[in-house]
C-alpha cells in the first residue's frame, strides 16, 4: 500500500476536509485520475465547461507534456487548484463520506466553498477565472516558506513584504515583490534560517495586489451567494464562515491579499472532539503542518492525504487515492 493510512483498528471520526492551494501544485498533479475515475472526471469537467473556452486551454495544458502556459502561472495553478480540490470534495462524497466540516487554505477556500454551497460550482469557477486574469497583470514577486514564527520575523519585513501566512508555529510564509522579496530571503538565510521557496510567480497575500484584487468585488456581487450548508471554518479568520462572511462580495474579493491564518484555523478545528483529517487536493503539505498539531500527535485527530506527495505516475496516484476510500468508508463517522 502507497498511501501511508491510520492504523486499521482506528475508531470512526468526523471527516474534515483540508483543501490545499498555492505551492502544492505540481505537474502532472492527479492527471491518473482523469479519465479513469468517473465521478473525479466528471467534476473536473464542470469547471472546464464553466470556463468556456479558456477551460479547454486549461485542460490541455494540465493534461498535456508541453503546456502553453507553465503551471506556476496565476491563471494555471490557481484554477487547477481550484478544479482538483472541488473534483475531489465531490469523488470523496460519491463514497457516501459526508464530510462534518471544512477547511481550505488559500483558494482552497473557494473550493470550499463551493462544497459547502456558499457558491454554485459555475459561479465560483467564473469567479475564480475572473480574478486570477485580474491577478496575472500583477507585479512579478512571490512567496518564500521559512522555518521561524511570525513575530520572529517581524524586523526583516518591509517595502510591502509582509506575512502571508502563518502555517505553524514555525512554518510562515512570507509574500512581496521582487525584488525586495529576494533581498528579505538573502537577510535571513545569512542569519541562518531556512527559507524555501513557494511555487508561484505571483505575491499572493501580499498588499501589492490589492487594487487588482478590489476590481473583483462586482463580479461577486453580480452572484447569489449562500450561508455555508456545512460547517466552514475560514482560513483567513480561523472561525467559521458567518453567513454575513459568504454574502459579503469585499469579503471574497479580499482573499488575494488577506493573510492565511492555517494554524490557527487548524487549531480552531481541532480544539473539539476529534477529527479524520483528509487532504482533499494535490501534494500533502497540509497533512505535513497537521501532522504537528497536538491533537494529532496525541492521537486524537487523524490525518489522511487522498494523493502522493509529489509528481507520481498514474497507477500510483489511483493507488493511493484507492487506499484513502478503502480506510475512510470502514473508519469515518
Amino acid at each position: 500500500m502507497t498511501n501511508p493510512t491510520p492504523a486499521p483498528a482506528a475508531e470512526p471520526l468526523p471527516v474534515a476536509l483540508l483543501l490545499p492551494g498555492q505551492g502544492a501544485q505540481h505537474p502532472g498533479m492527479a492527471t491518473g485520475l482523469y479519465g479513469h475515475d468517473e465521478v473525479f472526471t466528471g467534476a473536473a469537467d464542470e469547471v472546464f465547461d464553466a470556463l468556456g473556452a479558456p477551460g479547454t486551454h486549461v485542460r490541455d495544458d494540465w493534461l498535456g507534456e508541453r503546456p502553453g502556459v507553465p503551471m506556476d502561472h496565476v491563471t494555471r495553478s490557481q484554477i487547477l487548484l481550484f478544479t482538483i480540490d472541488y473534483a475531489l470534495g465531490r469523488t470523496v462524497e460519491s463514497w457516501g463520506v459526508r464530510p462534518a466540516v471544512l477547511l481550505g487554505h488559500s483558494v482552497g477556500e473557494m473550493a470550499a466553498a463551493v462544497l459547502a454551497d456558499v457558491f454554485t460550482l459555475a459561479d465560483a469557477a467564473r469567479l475564480m477565472w475572473d480574478r486570477v486574469t485580474r491577478l496575472a497583470d500583477g507585479p512579478a514577486g512571490g512567496m518564500v516558506a521559512v522555518a521561524a514564527a511570525p513575530d520572529a520575523l517581524t524586523p526583516y519585513l518591509r517595502d510591502d513584504v509582509v506575512v502571508g501566512a502563518h502555517n505553524a508555529p514555525r512554518q510562515t510564509i512570507l509574500a512581496g515583490p521582487e525584488p525586495h522579496l529576494g533581498q528579505v530571503t538573502r537577510e535571513l538565510r545569512e542569519q541562518g534560517l531556512v527559507c524555501r521557496t513557494v511555487p508561484s510567480s505571483t505575491p499572493f497575500h501580499s498588499p501589492v495586489l490589492a487594487p487588482l484584487a478590489a476590481r473583483a468585488e462586482p463580479a461577486f456581487a453580480a452572484v447569489r451567494a449562500r450561508p455555508p450548508a456545512l460547517p466552514l471554518i475560514s482560513g483567513y479568520t480561523a472561525a467559521p464562515l458567518t453567513a454575513r462572511q459568504a454574502a459579503d462580495p469585499a469579503w471574497w474579493s479580499s482573499h488575494p491579499v488577506a493573510q492565511v491564518r492555517f494554524w490557527p484555523a487548524l487549531d480552531h478545528l481541532l480544539g473539539g472532539p476529534g477529527r479524520q483529517l483528509v487532504e482533499c487536493g494535490p501534494g500533502r503539505g497540509l497533512s505535513a503542518l497537521a501532522r504537528r498539531h497536538p491533537a494529532v500527535l496525541a492521537g486524537r485527530s487523524r490525518v489522511l492525504p487522498l494523493l502522493p506527495a509529489g509528481p507520481a505516475d498514474a497507477s500510483r496516484t489511483r493507488d493511493d487515492l484507492a487506499a484513502a476510500r478503502s480506510f475512510l468508508t470502514a473508519h469515518s463517522a
